[in-house]
């Protein structure tokens, strides 16, 4: 089962992705980290990814699509999740073609809508682990008071530079310029289903898991 989770900068995708990974044996494919683990290991593609990124030129279409070619080929899972990707309406189309060469289907596109007030209010009082990631959240979700990570134990947290009002606000409307059509590509192929991205991580889990199991 192949699937794309669609949804604007803390919505959720990481949290939704990872519980995926842990109870269905599925792969989550986020771009950044295909990018930085290709750029270090050696393959051909990672040396073209190494050599685009010291340029510091734009990573194409075809070397994320590369990317993700290999995955499919050469990991053994249950399922993908494609996470940041795709971004444009060429990248849809790019993705439905070469999941058709390789004999797969996408099985489901998953949008975590979100009320963006809300949304901003969340990711302002957010911050990670500095070792595993785990998220907390100044209000609902805070830090341990034994200042260690209740998943890890770790005791470094960080805070994103760009978690901020006014950043987010921008990364938003980036979103929304790139997603909305994606949005009515999927709802016109009946693949699109819709979840409340700000429920709390389990009801959101047992959404995604009913879509999932339809």
């Amino acid at each position: 089962m192949n699937i794309i989770l669609l949804g604007p900068p803390g919505a959720g995708k990481g949290t939704q992705a990872r519980h995926l990974v842990e109870t269905r044996n599925m792969v989550q494919l986020s771009t950044g980290d295909m990018l930085r683990e290709a750029k270090d290991s050696g393959t051909e593609m990672g040396r073209i990814v190494a050599d685009v990124m010291a340029r510091g030129a734009l990573v194409t279409d075809e070397i994320v699509i590369g990317l993700i070619r290999e995955k499919l080929e050469t990991v053994k899972a249950d399922g993908f999740i494609f996470d940041g990707f795709p971004r444009t309406l060429a990248q849809a189309d790019a993705l439905a073609e070469l999941l058709e060469a390789e004999g797969q289907t996408l099985d489901a596109v998953i949008e975590m809508r979100v009320d963006d007030e809300a949304l901003v209010a969340r990711i302002t009082a957010r911050s990670t682990c500095g070792d595993c990631g785990e998220v907390y959240n100044d209000n609902t979700k805070p830090i341990p008071a034994d200042g260690k990570c209740s998943n890890c134990g770790g005791t470094e947290f960080k805070r994103r530079a760009d978690d901020n009002a006014d950043s987010l606000k921008t990364r938003l409307m980036e979103y929304y310029k790139q997603t909305s059509p994606l949005i009515g590509y999927y709802y016109a192929k009946g693949m699109l289903s819709r979840v409340n991205g700000l429920g709390k991580i389990e009801e959101v889990q047992a959404e995604i898991g009913a879509i999932l199991d339809a």
